[in-house]
């Protein structure tokens, strides 16, 4: 049996919300924990052995799927009247850094020679976004919609 990390992830995340913590903690911890976990690729820079990078690269990618609840904190968040816009913005948003990562890992390459580089690019992306949900992000809640009373009602 293969572990997933995506899977995992949000079965631990359930887990918690089911023995009684906020919405908040139930997403952010597997979200943060997840990160952090993937910024273990950085230690591959300083192993030789293709064996444990091969081991080190899996638990960095475990530590990814673990941590990618997305989707999840979306559907948490968005006004029920608006999934499919918040959705549509999400993947507009979302699909922007995998573009990007590789035009810039590309050039940390050229400019040192070194692939090196790029492994602490990522993790060093994994922490921003570790520190993010941590520091930026504030309690993981439904938005509600309020209209105004006159489109409401048609006048």
């Amino acid at each position: 049996m293969r572990l997933r990390g995506g899977v995992l992830g949000g079965v631990f995340s359930d887990w918690l919300l089911r023995h009684g913590h906020s919405l908040s903690f139930a997403r952010k911890l597997p979200i943060v924990s997840g990160m952090l976990l993937s910024c273990v690729m950085i230690a591959c820079n300083y192993v030789d052995a293709r064996g444990f990078i091969v081991g080190i690269m899996c638990l960095a990618f475990f530590g990814k799927g673990f941590g990618s609840l997305g989707w999840t904190v979306v559907s948490d968040t968005s006004p029920r009247e608006m999934t499919g816009l918040s959705g549509g913005l999400f993947n507009t948003f979302g699909n922007t850094p995998p573009i990007t990562t590789g035009i810039i890992i590309g050039y940390l390459i050229e400019w040192t020679h070194n692939f090196g580089v790029a492994l602490v690019y990522v993790g060093a992306s994994a922490l921003g976004a570790a520190f993010c949900y941590l520091f930026v992000a504030g309690e993981i809640r439904r938005l509600e919609l309020r209209m105004p009373t006159g489109i409401a009602s048609g006048k």
